[in-house]
C-alpha cells in the first residue's frame, strides 16, 4: 500500500481526485478522513501535529525564574491524537510512503514531525510541487525526490529559538510589570524590534514641531487655465516672499517649454512581499490577504504563494495560461496579449528555485469565488497580465513663467498609450494637464496667491510598507512576517491601519530600549535569520543555531536581572497611562480601566471611594484606548481586540453608556 501524507485535509482530498481521475472514496480511519483508490491511501494532516513545549515543571511562572528557560529542555508534544493515531496504523501496512507537504521550511517540517511519529520501515521518498492542479501533480508523483532534512532543522531552529526567547522574555517583562493572566506582555525575536520601529516613528510624530513656509502661486490663462509655482519652492521668510509678490505684475510670458516622452515600465512578478504590500492598499491586511492566498492555492486557482521568487521560471508556459482566460470575465485582456509578437515578461531583481513567483494557474469565474477571495484572485491575474503587458507611456510637458522676472515652473502629464495601467488599473497616477502652450507666449496672470503652510510629521507606517520595512530589515520570513504583525494586533500593542502604537507599547519599549536594547534591535534576530538560511544550505547545524541563541539571550537576561527593579518602575509608571480614559465628569480625578473583585472590568474614578462615578465595559476583548477623544464628554475612544475577530470600534464609553441606558 502506498501511504502518501499531505498538509491539509483539503490539499488531500484534492490530490487525490487528480491522481485518480476523480475515482477516489473517502472513508474514515480512527476518525480522520482517508482518500483511497487504487493501491494508494491519501491522509492530511492539520499542519503541525507536534508542537514544542516545555516540561510541565516550568508551567509555573511563581516557582520558575525566566531565566531558567534559557537552558531548559525541550519537548515534542502531540496535538493531533486522532490524526496521528490514523498515521500510525495506515503506516503498519504501508509499502511506500511520500511525503507531499507544502514546499518550504514549514512544510518539511511537518512531514518530517510526521516521519517521527510513525517511524516507518518502508521506503519514504518526497513530491514537490507549486500548484494544486493535475499538470504539476502528476509531473510531481512521477519524480519524487527524497526529503529535505536540513530545510526541516532550519523550520525547526526557528520553532525552538522562538519558544526560548518569547516564554523566557514574556515572562520577565510580565512578572516585573505585574501584568499576568490573560494580559500578560508578549516580548518576541521578530515582534519586539518591530514594534521599537512603530514606537520610534510615533515618538518622532509627536516631537514634531511644525516649521511655517510660504509658497507662491499664479493662475495663468490663456485659451484654458493652470496653476504655477514660484521656483524656488518653500520660502522660510514671509517677508520674502511679499517682497517678491509686490513686484509682479498681471501677465507672464512662457520662456522655456519642454515635452518629452515617459516610458513608464511594467510591474515585476509578484513575490510574497509584493503581493501583500498591492493587497494592503486596496483594503486587505496582509494576514487576510495571506490567509485568503493560500485558500486559493489550495483549491488551484492560483500557485503556491509564499515564494521569495520574482522571475517566472523558463519551464512556464505563459501563453497557454492567458488562453486560457479567452472566455473569461478577463476576455479581453487575455485577447489582447495574444496579439503581442512576444510574450516577454518582466524579472525582478529575487530570482530562487524553490516556487515561482504568484501567478493564476486556472480560470476561476466570479460566481465560484466570494467577495473577497475574487478581489485577491483578480489582484493577481491583473499582475499576471500586467507583466506581459507593453510599457505605459505618457506625454510630459514642463513650462517656465516668467513674470517680471520671477520664474514659475508648472508640469503637466497625459497618459497616452495605458500600456499594462490598462491591465492592472491599480495606484493609478493622476494626469495633469495643461493647455497648450508655446515658447514666447503672453499669458494673464489671473490669480496671485501667498499660500502659508506648515511642515507635517512623518506618517505612520501602514501596513504593507510594513512588511516591505521587515523586509529590508530582516526581521521574520516571507512566511512569517505578516504573522508577527498580527500578533501585535491581537496583543493591543497596535491599532488601525496606518499603524499607532498604544501607550502600553510605548512603555514596553521603553523599558526594553532603556535597560536591554538588544532586544529591540533587528542586529541580532538579522543574524538568527542568516543562520537558519545556512542550515538549510547545509552549511551549518541546528543545534549550533539553538545554542547560539541561547548565548545571546543568556547576554541579554544578565543586563534585565541587574536592572530588574528599575525596568519594574518604568514598565508601572508607561502601563499606567494606558489605563487612564480621561476626567472624571464629576470630580476631574483620572478615570481608569478597573477590574472590580469578580473580575469584571468596569471603568472607575481615581477618586474611589470619595467619587464612585463608573462606566460598565464588555466582559470579553482586549481593551485598547485610542488617542481619539470624544468631543462631548472628552474621554478617550476604546477598541475591543478579540483574536479572530475583526476590532469593534466602541467609541466613548459613556456615549455608550447613555445610549445603552435609551434603549434599556
Amino acid at each position: 500500500m502506498h501511504l502518501v501524507i499531505t498538509e491539509k485535509n483539503s490539499t488531500a482530498k484534492r490530490i487525490a481526485q487528480i491522481l485518480s481521475d476523480g475515482k477516489a472514496k473517502q472513508r474514515r480511519v480512527n476518525g480522520a478522513n482517508v482518500y483511497e483508490f487504487d493501491d494508494k491511501k491519501i491522509v492530511g494532516l492539520v499542519g503541525h501535529i507536534l508542537s514544542i513545549d516545555f516540561p510541565k515543571k516550568y508551567n509555573d511562572w511563581s516557582k520558575v525564574e525566566p531565566h531558567e528557560l534559557i537552558d531548559a529542555e525541550i519537548v515534542q508534544v502531540p496535538t493531533q491524537k486522532r490524526i496521528i493515531s490514523a498515521l500510525k496504523k495506515l503506516a503498519k501496512s504501508a509499502t511506500h510512503i511520500t511525503i507531499a507537504t507544502d514546499y518550504d521550511r514549514e512544510g518539511e517540517l511537518i512531514g518530517v514531525e510526521a516521519l517521527r511519529l510513525i517511524q516507518p520501515s518502508a521506503p519514504v521518498d518526497r513530491v514537490r510541487y507549486s500548484a494544486i492542479i493535475p499538470p504539476e501533480i502528476l509531473k510531481a508523483f512521477s519524480n519524487p525526490a527524497e526529503i529535505d532534512f536540513e530545510l526541516a532543522s532550519a523550520g525547526e531552529a526557528r520553532q525552538k529559538i522562538d519558544l526560548v526567547w518569547g516564554a523566557a522574555l514574556t515572562r520577565f517583562i510580565s512578572l516585573s510589570s505585574r501584568r499576568l493572566g490573560k494580559n500578560f506582555l508578549s516580548v518576541g525575536r521578530v515582534q519586539s524590534p518591530l514594534l521599537a520601529l512603530l514606537v520610534k516613528r510615533e515618538k518622532e510624530i509627536e516631537a514634531f514641531v511644525p516649521k511655517p513656509y510660504w509658497e507662491i502661486l499664479i493662475t495663468c490663462k490663456n485659451d484654458g487655465e493652470f496653476i504655477a509655482k514660484h521656483e524656488k519652492g518653500r520660502f522660510w521668510e514671509k517677508s520674502e516672499a511679499e517682497a517678491i509678490v509686490s513686484r509682479l505684475g498681471k501677465r507672464g510670458i512662457v520662456s522655456k517649454l519642454e515635452r518629452s516622452e515617459k516610458v513608464d515600465r511594467p510591474p515585476t512578478p509578484f513575490n510574497t512581499t509584493e503581493f501583500m504590500r498591492a493587497a494592503s492598499a486596496i483594503g486587505f491586511s496582509p494576514a487576510n490577504a495571506m490567509r485568503i492566498a493560500e485558500n486559493l492555492y489550495i483549491n488551484g486557482w492560483i500557485s503556491y504563494p509564499r515564494t521569495d521568487n520574482t522571475v517566472y521560471p523558463k519551464s512556464l508556459n505563459a501563453r497557454s495560461i492567458i488562453e486560457s482566460f479567452v472566455d473569461s470575465e478577463f476576455g479581453e485582456y487575455a485577447n489582447a496579449l495574444l496579439k503581442r509578437p512576444e510574450l516577454k515578461p518582466t524579472r525582478g531583481k529575487k530570482e530562487a528555485t524553490d516556487h515561482p513567483p504568484i501567478y493564476p494557474v486556472a480560470v476561476a469565474r466570479k460566481e465560484e469565488l466570494g467577495a473577497l477571495d475574487w478581489k485577491i484572485y483578480e489582484l493577481i491575474v491583473r499582475r499576471f497580465f500586467a507583466t506581459f503587458a507593453s510599457p505605459a507611456i505618457w506625454h510630459i510637458t514642463k513650462v517656465v513663467i516668467d513674470v517680471n522676472g520671477e520664474l514659475f515652473n508648472a508640469n503637466g502629464s497625459q497618459l497616452v498609450e495605458e500600456g499594462w495601467r490598462w491591465h492592472y488599473p491599480y495606484y493609478a497616477m493622476k494626469e495633469r494637464f495643461l493647455p497648450l502652450l508655446k515658447e514666447g507666449e503672453v499669458l494673464d496672470i489671473t490669480k496671485l496667491e501667498l499660500a502659508e503652510r506648515e511642515t507635517q510629521p512623518p506618517p505612520r507606517y501602514k501596513q504593507g510598507a510594513l512588511i516591505k520595512l521587515m523586509e529590508d530589515l530582516g526581521l521574520g520570513t516571507k512566511s512569517t512576517r505578516h504573522e508577527a504583525l498580527s500578533k501585535l494586533y491581537a496583543r493591543g500593542y497596535v491599532h488601525g491601519n496606518p499603524v499607532r502604537p498604544t501607550k502600553t507599547a510605548i512603555a514596553v519599549v521603553d523599558a526594553l530600549e532603556n535597560y536591554a536594547n538588544q532586544i529591540v534591535q533587528p542586529d541580532m534576530t538579522r543574524t538568527l535569520e542568516e543562520d537558519m538560511n545556512k542550515i538549510a544550505e547545509g552549511e551549518i547545524s541546528e543545534d549550533a543555531v539553538v545554542q547560539e541563541s541561547k548565548e545571546m539571550l543568556s547576554v541579554v537576561f544578565d543586563v534585565l536581572r541587574k536592572k530588574g527593579e528599575d525596568i519594574s518602575d518604568s514598565l508601572k509608571r508607561g502601563l499606567e497611562e494606558d489605563r487612564i480614559v480621561g476626567a472624571c465628569p464629576l470630580c476631574g480625578t483620572n478615570l481608569l480601566v478597573r477590574r472590580s473583585k469578580k473580575g469584571l472590568r468596569f471603568i472607575g474614578c481615581g477618586g474611589y471611594p470619595d467619587c464612585n462615578f463608573s462606566l460598565p465595559l464588555p466582559r470579553n476583548g482586549h481593551i485598547i484606548a485610542t488617542q481619539n477623544v470624544c468631543e462631548e464628554h472628552g474621554l478617550r475612544k476604546l477598541k475591543i481586540v478579540t483574536k479572530g475577530r475583526r476590532a469593534w470600534d466602541f467609541g466613548c464609553p459613556y456615549c455608550n453608556y447613555l445610549e445603552w441606558q435609551k434603549n434599556k
